[in-house]
């Protein structure tokens, strides 16, 4: 069969990340089907290259890989448009948002089935199952509709990243994908692990890999790396695991194979995980030329972190101390935290933005992104209260893509049941008096003389902690255009 991937634009901007996703889709295709990736963040008309991508291929299937926000909004009036130009087009659908809103997805009639969970394997399955004209009645990983029924089977298993195929990079032109971020001129992403095991209940990976993780070895990932670096002249790395820093023994390898290739890298990891590593496997990372480590210190309060089923051992204290560890290294913490959360998200906004002042003391490198809690598709304490007080989700698609939902989905809404307006401000106007008084050291456009001018404006409002209104500020941002981890991310 002929195939087209399809991935839509993942933010406005249109920013070019490699598309691992499909990628990892391709890799099982090779040698088995005939395929093509268009990517909607190279497309200038993104629509018009898919068009022409089905007809030039006579392609019997379309699959797209669906995050919310963007994505979607991008996927569903392009799906609906090729449905109606091509009626026996196959459109299939796999990614976050279908994981979780299989049900919803399926009533547009202008899709066909979804994948559930890790795709490599169950859409090929699926293949299979769509060339002998069968049903996917037992196949996991599989949604599909039987007459007006929707049927959801479970999710696919997780598959181990050492058993599958590399990535066929010649299926893309990858120097498109290489750009210049704050670790370096020539910076790629790869992907080494799957999944995560632990079960935060407000994130949406627990849903795709049931507190599965799996990883490819320390050497394998090494060698993929060191063969980027030197076929492209990189020099620095991403990786885009949902956590890169669950194994000791596996980073610590893995700094040491690569100390000699000269190159800076980030990750995602745990506070209390990374906490547990010893002095030696701290000292590899930084030799190794690791910059930065994402990290979910997600509250300022120890019973939130209970309530969010962070599981481990995450604590607030914890958390200051990595901070203070990650300065001692030269490694800097980015941190995300979560606040607004229910039954009571003034004292729990309170809470967090006093520990973030708390954690700059210590590591004044420290990034921070402020989300607010928005509900996801999981049991447990904070998605009961939300429910309770009258969450609900979009039945549709097109209620999927409103202005509303779009806020949502980037986690700012503020239409939250327990979430009201005021204490919105409060956390944007304190980001805005935050990220003035100590610029993100993510922003390669900022010189010197800029930081310190907006430090010197930001003071007096940092140190007194009043930060209503901060009008010189937002001036000052239209005139210098700085980086703001919550608008533009890293």
């Amino acid at each position: 069969m002929n195939l087209v991937l399809y991935n839509p634009p993942s933010s406005a901007n249109k920013k070019p990340i490699l598309p691992m996703s499909l990628l990892a889709i391709g890799a099982l295709l090779e040698g088995k089907h005939e395929y093509v990736i268009v990517d909607g963040n190279l497309e200038a008309d993104p629509l018009s290259a898919l068009d022409n991508a089905i007809t030039r291929t006579s392609a019997h299937i379309l699959a797209v890989t669906v995050m919310p926000g963007p994505q979607l909004a991008n996927a569903i009036p392009i799906c609906k448009a090729l449905k109606a130009k091509f009626p026996a087009l196959i459109i299939v659908w796999g990614g976050y948002f279908p994981t979780q809103h299989y049900d919803v997805v399926l009533k547009a009639d202008y899709v066909d089935y979804v994948v559930r969970g890790h795709g490599e394997e169950a859409f090929i399955s699926l293949l299979n199952i769509i060339e002998r004209g069968g049903s996917p009645v037992a196949l996991n990983g599989i949604a599909y509709k039987d007459g007006e029924t929707l049927v959801g089977n479970a999710p696919a298993v997780i598959p181990h990243p050492d058993k599958l195929p590399d990535f066929p990079y010649h299926r893309v032109d990858l120097g498109r994908y290489i750009r210049k971020t704050f670790m370096g001129e020539r910076t790629l992403p790869h992907h080494s692990s799957y999944g995560c095991p632990f079960f935060c209940n407000f994130c949406a990976v627990v849903n795709m890999v049931n507190g599965r993780w799996l990883a490819q070895s320390a050497e394998r990932t090494a060698t993929t790396v060191r063969n980027l670096v030197q076929e492209w002249n990189l020099n620095a790395m991403e990786f885009y695991d949902n956590n890169f820093f669950t194994h000791e023994a596996r980073v610590a390898e893995f700094s040491e194979r690569i100390m000699d290739l000269g190159i800076s890298w980030w990750g995602e990891g745990r506070i209390d995980t990374m906490m547990h590593y010893s002095d030696d496997t701290w000292k590899k990372m930084s030799d190794s030329g690791l910059r930065m480590v994402f990290l979910g210190a997600e509250s300022g309060s120890d019973e939130t972190l209970q309530r969010m089923d962070k599981g481990g051992k995450a604590s607030v204290q914890k958390t200051l101390d990595i901070a203070e560890k990650m300065a001692r290294y030269n490694i800097v913490p980015e941190m995300s935290f979560v606040v607004g959360n229910p039954p009571h998200p003034e004292k729990d906004t309170e809470q967090t933005l006093s520990f973030i002042r708390k954690v700059k003391q210590i590591n004044p490198r420290t990034e921070v992104i402020i989300y607010v809690y928005t509900p996801v598709p999981l049991s447990g304490e904070l998605y009961d209260q939300a429910r309770a007080e009258g969450f609900a989700f979009p039945e549709t698609l097109e209620g999927w893509v409103s202005d509303e939902w779009q806020d949502f989905v980037q986690r700012r809404s503020a239409n939250m049941p327990w979430m009201n307006d005021p204490i919105r401000k409060r956390v944007r106007n304190f980001e805005r008096v935050l990220n003035a008084y100590y610029p993100t050291s993510t922003d390669i456009k900022l010189t010197g003389t800029k930081r310190a001018l907006l430090r010197g404006i930001s003071a007096l409002r940092y140190h007194t902690q009043f930060y209503t209104n901060p009008i010189e500020l937002r001036a000052l941002h239209k005139l210098l255009k700085y980086q703001r981890p919550e608008t533009t991310s890293f």
